[in-house]
């Protein structure tokens, strides 16, 4: 969907998503030291508003005004502080070594403008800065549940560990997430890789 689509999409009800974090985003990061994070695709931003207040300093970017005037609302019922940008991650270009943290949660794109997203996260990574990219397994069309259907846009661990040469990788493969629905527990399959930036020319990547 382009910006407009989604722009009607958050608009048609008080929040599209939960205004929980993401499962995966509070068991791979609670335990990090809080510093300079960057939310790429925020969207109503509960990533970024529980980031905030667990003392990081965030900024979230996301190309919807509906969106992000969403998640200025969440911030502040929260009692935090974010700094929201709105941009095309395909032209966001953020600033180089900048970030301890970078989170990419569930942005569904073609291998090629993902592959520009990552790079540009990649490239935005502290020394030693965390990378965690969090998004529906291509697998979950045929044995998972909800999501998008089209397996273009769907994620595979290793396509995107190959999009990330040069980062140490830590974790990459599936996690299964359990979802509530009317007719009882269902379970997702999500892609979760989690990488780090070198902290000098001499560590090595590991698979």
């Amino acid at each position: 969907m382009d910006r407009h689509q989604w722009d009607e999409r958050y608009a048609s009800t008080e929040l599209l998503w939960s205004a929980e974090p993401n499962r995966f985003v509070v068991e791979e990061l609670a335990g990090l030291p809080p510093g300079r994070a960057l939310d790429l695709g925020t969207g109503e931003g509960r990533n970024a508003v529980w980031l905030a207040s667990r003392g990081w300093q965030v900024t979230a970017v996301d190309f919807s005004a509906v969106a992000l005037a969403k998640a200025a609302k969440l911030a502040e019922r929260n009692g935090v502080t974010v700094a929201w940008a709105q941009a095309d991650l395909l032209t966001y270009r953020p600033a180089s070594s900048a970030y301890d943290l970078v989170l990419i949660a569930y942005i569904h794109l073609t291998p090629a403008d993902m592959a520009v997203v990552l790079a540009a996260a990649s490239g935005a990574l502290a020394p030693g800065g965390t990378l965690l990219v969090i998004g529906h397994d291509v697998d979950n069309v045929a044995h998972g549940y909800g999501g998008p259907q089209d397996p273009g846009i769907l994620h595979h661990a290793d396509t995107i560990v190959a999009a990330l040469p040069g980062l140490v990788i830590h974790r990459a493969g599936q996690a299964r997430r359990p979802v509530q629905t009317a007719d009882g527990e269902r379970v997702a399959i999500d892609t979760l890789v989690r990488a780090q930036a070198r902290q000098g020319a001499q560590e090595g990547t590991r698979p």
